[in-house]
């Protein structure tokens, strides 16, 4: 290019002189030759960088945060699901997993009072259907997902001998740990197991209200309360209790755990494939082996 100019410069120079003076075109031929100077050093640094500016808004454009999904979990879901929680976020990076773990009434009252929620994972059928009778939870995306036992447990190292829910009337047992039935749906399953048996009444001056089952268990393990009423699964988990009695099933409803995908949910997509997760094999092999049974095989 710069030889072009020169010749065009020469040839002007011996033809035209008298119209343009020798100072113009040296004005001309710096300008050019600066323009030339410009492109060839932003065209350089481009290539030095291994890129281009719109290769570099491209990259900046697709690189997104991980999906922040929330789960309002039943207490009593807290091991399996944090075991859950550690291998789904291995094989989708993408998304992140925060759990809310309390009583299902309780997070079944969030929900209805707009607290942040995608999914919601209750131990009792009531608050799931409360929640879809609001329209809360998306029906096309609602499920028993699992089964559970409710238990009596007592201290590890307890000398109680608990042959019926008859000897909690004995004078030994002076606290009896019961979830609040209102709020906590293994209180509403003892309740319901009390009733059947005509204690419930008998044993008010003894039972000492909790926030969730978790809290029962904590009561008996740290000796606080001589027996307490928890899931099978509560139980397992810890090595500070034993299991006195196991309630029959027809003194208390089914103890199902309904799943379901909150209807105001901004991730459907992830939500989706979170709540699909749940009922794979995977996923059900480890609520197994913290106690649970799938709900198609509960009795």
């Amino acid at each position: 290019m710069l030889k072009s100019i020169l010749s065009l410069f020469s040839h002007r120079n011996h033809t035209s002189t008298s119209r343009m003076g020798l100072p113009a075109l040296l004005l001309g031929l710096i300008l050019i030759l600066s323009a030339c100077s410009s492109t060839t050093t932003t065209s350089s640094t481009d290539s030095a960088n291994g890129s281009t500016p719109s290769s570099e808004t491209n990259a900046t454009a697709t690189s997104e945060s991980p999906v922040q999904l929330t789960i309002s979990a039943a207490a009593s879901l807290t091991d399996s699901l944090q075991e859950i929680q550690t291998l789904y976020q291995q094989q989708h990076p993408n998304v992140n997993l925060t759990f809310n773990f309390a009583a299902s009434g309780t997070l079944q009252k969030q929900i209805e009072q707009g607290a942040p929620a995608d999914l919601f994972f209750s131990a009792g059928s009531k608050q799931m259907d409360a929640l879809l009778s609001a329209n809360l939870i998306d029906k096309t995306h609602e499920k028993d997902v699992l089964a559970n036992d409710l238990v009596l447990i007592v201290p590890k190292d307890s000398a109680l001998t608990l042959s019926s829910l008859q000897d909690l009337t004995r004078d030994n047992i002076k606290k009896l740990a019961v979830g609040t039935p209102e709020s906590v749906p293994a209180g509403m399953y003892a309740k319901q197991t009390l009733e059947s048996s005509g204690l419930w009444d008998k044993l008010q001056s003894k039972i000492v209200l909790t926030k969730d089952v978790k809290q029962v268990l904590s009561y008996v393990e740290t000796g606080n309360a001589e027996a307490g009423f928890v899931y099978k699964t509560d139980a397992m988990d810890s090595d500070k209790v034993q299991v006195a009695l196991k309630t029959t099933a027809d003194s208390h409803d089914p103890i199902l755990y309904p799943a379901g995908i909150v209807s105001d949910t901004t991730h459907p997509e992830e939500a989706a494939a979170f709540y699909d997760y749940l009922q794979t094999d995977e996923a059900q092999a480890i609520f197994v082996k913290h106690g649970f049974m799938k709900a198609s095989a509960s009795s």
